[in-house]
């Protein structure tokens, strides 16, 4: 089963298993009381239908692997 995340389309909020594209960001809510939240660009897919883990680039321009947990949202690219 696929972690489960929110994905905005619009205005909207929609409950979704965790699909993700290529130029999407990636949006990391803070852990504590005034922690920013944590923005990535996703570069690479891991697997060909979208599902974790995801290659990123951080605001701050290191790159990482990441396995998103349910503090995780996806951006659609162009949104």
């Amino acid at each position: 089963m696929l972690p489960e995340a929110t994905v905005r389309s619009g205005t909207q909020q929609v409950e979704a298993g965790m699909i993700a594209q290529v130029g999407d960001r990636l949006v990391v809510k803070g852990k504590h009381v005034g922690d920013g939240n944590k923005v990535g660009v996703i570069t690479r897919l891991r697997h060909e239908d979208g599902s974790p883990p995801y290659e990123v680039r951080w605001e701050d321009g290191h790159t990482g692997l990441i396995f998103p947990g349910p503090e995780t949202h996806i951006v659609r690219e162009g949104e």
